[in-house]
């Protein structure tokens, strides 16, 4: 249990770029439709986690606490950045799809914390890992989507132009994959899962455009591994040159994402020539991050930048044995001074990540 929750930190998921680029006023969506992880999970993980008598620390305070005022089960202290979008667009909150009881017509949420890209049964081999990774991959996330769709258009064929002012993302996906991988895999092992994970996600991408409609789809990259306090905290190098002089995050952790990175856009260039009519948005989780850990005063954050909010104390305040929400934990005074919530980032941080990536996603 100690296990899954601290993996389940570790999910990880702005400057923006759009394939092609030029610019335009802003566009008009009914909907937003959601898949990923914790990164944009809006209670469905609540849900699922209950389903297997799994503790949810998001559904315990603090979590909430600058903006809800209670825990609605996302992972930070209050919005995320698809709260943020759907805010920007005039829409509401995207409901989760496993704990809404209303209507879907303007959306639905499908992202899960700890929701891997790739099935969870690539991870059955990995010693105390692959029995914590829950079925709730990308695949199962379109499953569920499948699922709604009767509810939203009929006959099946008017279903494509339904889409077509709705506005998809897909993911965050492969944080967990790797964070649950590192447990019992190389550094390198790991880095060669990467072509698969960004195989399944462009796959993924390409199946909402050809089989649903979808005209827009905002494709997220993934943040800085390196600089995420869970990693910090239980994989310290023993030789300071394992960390990033400019940042003090861990090199070979950054490596893998920006690998990941590199790759997913060049998929996305492969999908979006395949679709010309379609805009296919590749959204940068990495550069923000980044630029507030060099420069945290400069966006208005603590120096101690990499030190969780809410947590159980060490050097990142990060404790498995008394993380966020958990007898032993505190929390800081001040959540909009911080990057990191509690391994997750602040409300404050995914304000600014959501900045940007609407900069990418009014242009085309």
């Amino acid at each position: 249990m100690k296990l899954l929750r601290v993996v389940l930190v570790l999910l990880l998921p702005a400057v923006s770029s759009c394939l092609p680029c030029r610019r335009r006023d802003d566009y008009d969506y009914d909907s937003i439709f959601s898949f990923g992880d914790s990164f944009a999970d809006t209670g469905n993980g609540a849900v699922v986690f209950a389903e297997h008598s799994l503790f949810s620390p998001a559904t315990k305070p603090p979590y909430g606490m600058t903006f809800f005022g209670q825990p609605t089960g996302r992972n930070s202290n209050g919005r995320l950045i698809i709260d943020f979008i759907a805010e920007k667009l005039g829409l509401p909150f995207v409901p989760p799809y496993l704990a809404h009881n209303g209507s879907f017509r303007q959306g639905a949420n499908f992202a899960v914390a700890g929701a891997t890209s790739l099935d969870a049964s690539f991870f059955s081999d990995i010693p105390g890992v692959g029995k914590f990774v829950l079925n709730t991959s990308s695949s199962v996330q379109l499953g569920w989507f499948d699922s709604l769709k009767p509810l939203l258009c009929s006959p099946a064929q008017e279903c494509k132009g339904f889409f077509h002012k709705s506005l998809f993302f897909m993911g965050e996906f492969g944080v967990n994959d790797y964070s649950f991988s590192v447990f019992g895999k190389t550094p390198l092992e790991v880095r060669s899962m990467v072509p698969d994970v960004v195989k399944t996600i462009s796959s993924a991408t390409e199946r909402i455009i050809k089989r649903d409609g979808a005209k827009a789809v905002v494709v997220p990259g993934i943040p800085p591994l390196g600089c995420m306090p869970p990693n910090l905290a239980m994989f310290p190098s023993t030789d300071p040159a394992g960390y990033e002089p400019g940042t003090g995050c861990l090199r070979q952790f950054n490596e893998i994402a920006v690998y990941h990175n590199t790759l997913l856009q060049d998929a996305i260039k492969n999908v979006q020539k395949n679709h010309p009519d379609v805009r296919v948005i590749y959204a940068d989780f990495f550069t923000p991050v980044i630029r507030i850990v060099q420069s945290p005063g400069t966006f208005g954050f603590t120096s101690d930048i990499l030190r969780c909010c809410c947590g159980g104390g060490g050097k990142y305040n990060f404790n498995m044995s008394a993380g966020c929400g958990m007898p032993g934990a505190t929390v800081c005074e001040d959540p909009s001074t911080h990057l990191f919530w509690d391994g997750h980032m602040t409300e404050a941080a995914y304000h600014f990540i959501a900045d940007g990536w609407l900069n990418s996603i009014n242009e085309s």
